[in-house]
């Protein structure tokens, strides 16, 4: 384990495994190294890359700094990109991957050669007034210390039912999900009014883009997205994967566009 400082005084916790080009995970909403889907993702591109994994702000072993913006992240990637002695490939999943993407286009091709990433839930203009009312719902929550209304509006977000967020309010991972709460504002920021930004498009590094055959249809349309707007994206599907993706078959796309 090591710890980089980010330009605020954010201590940055990361771990590296594994040889050859370099890569840095990074995690979506709610996820962190010992809580998500990068730590068997890791394992499955170790043969062929150098993997960096890190706790976002605020999760895990990161520590967090007050006020936050998108920009802080950026320079988080920024600072853990010089003690990784750059260039790096991003991959990002789910909100992640904005975030990835971000960083591209604020770091620029010295410190991030390629980009992949799984499934941005970007939407399109007919779906993001629900996106705005989540929005809502989340600084709602959030600004009266309510977490536990801040999980739930998260969960109903991304489809649980209405029943089963109740259920879950009664399990021993609820604690963990209220702790990690004020996060989602900032995955939430990340996504901004949840389309993809126009200057993207300057974006000037290959980019990758994936979606799960089995996701539903806007998750794919976020993916589709990122590739038409970058000028150098490609657009692919993993048949049979839904949002959860198994590393097995993310890493089977992964390795040969991160390894070159």
């Amino acid at each position: 384990m090591s710890q980089t400082i980010s330009a605020d005084g954010t201590v940055i916790d990361h771990e590296t495994t594994g040889s050859g080009p370099s890569v840095v995970l990074i995690d979506g909403a709610m996820c962190f190294r010992e809580s998500g889907p990068m730590r068997p993702l890791a394992e499955q591109l170790r043969d062929r890359l150098t993997v960096h994994l890190y706790d976002r702000r605020g999760r895990g072993r990161s520590s967090d700094t007050a006020p936050y913006a998108v920009e802080r992240e950026i320079e988080d990637l920024a600072a853990l990109i010089a003690a990784t002695g750059g260039p790096v490939a991003l991959v990002g999943i789910s909100s992640g991957g904005a975030l990835a993407l971000a960083a591209a286009a604020a770091l620029g091709p010295g410190q991030v050669g390629r980009v992949a990433v799984f499934e941005p839930p970007f939407m399109p203009e007919q779906a993001r007034p629900a996106a705005a009312a989540y929005t809502a719902e989340l600084t709602a929550a959030l600004a009266a210390d309510r977490p536990d209304e801040a999980v739930a509006a998260f969960l109903r977000r991304v489809g649980m039912p209405p029943e089963a967020v109740a259920g879950m309010r009664g399990s021993p991972a609820w604690a963990g999900m209220e702790t990690l709460a004020p996060t989602l504002a900032y995955d939430d920021a990340v996504m901004g009014d949840s389309s993809v930004p126009a200057r993207w498009a300057e974006i000037p590094v290959p980019v990758l883009a994936i979606a799960g055959g089995a996701s539903p249809a806007f998750l794919r349309f976020g993916a589709e997205e990122v590739a038409r707007t970058v000028p150098n994206g490609t657009f692919s599907v993993i048949e049979d994967q839904g949002h959860d993706a198994g590393p097995e078959a993310l890493a089977a796309l992964l390795v040969p566009f991160l390894a070159g």
